[in-house]
């Protein structure tokens, strides 16, 4: 099987404004994602939803070597990272015809879109 990851971008402003009935309705897109996952073959096996973006940190190094730590995401977007899946699948089309039922939320600004990458499999990794 081949590892994929899909990214699930998002507003945190627009789930953070977004009503309980709004809310409810993406949990429920989620739910319906995870049973035709398995209904359909394809193995979840991670993923998270993740914080608001403001809460990240970013850490670089400059040429010396000194490491810089800075509160905030990396890049000023409106739009960041808000979830993840990591699946497994023998069937990238299908998969990804799957992963359009999380694209139909009904918050403007979170989860019109799903990106799935395929996951580089770097030999000799296994167990690492």
């Amino acid at each position: 099987m081949t590892t994929y990851t899909v990214l699930l971008p998002g507003s945190d402003e627009s789930w953070e404004n977004a009503t309980a009935e709004q809310k409810a309705t993406v949990v429920g897109l989620h739910e319906k994602f995870v049973r035709l996952m398995a209904e359909r073959g394809h193995k979840i096996t991670g993923g998270e939803e993740l914080m608001p973006a403001r809460t990240a940190k970013s850490i670089r190094q400059d040429s010396a070597g000194n490491i810089a730590v800075t509160d905030g995401p990396y890049a000023e977007a409106a739009e960041h990272v808000a979830g993840f899946y990591t699946v497994e699948s023998d069937d990238l089309d299908d998969l990804l015809q799957v992963c359009g039922v999380l694209a139909g939320t009904t918050i403007p600004g979170t989860q019109d879109v799903v990106e799935v990458r395929q996951v580089v499999d770097h030999p000799g990794d296994a167990g690492a």
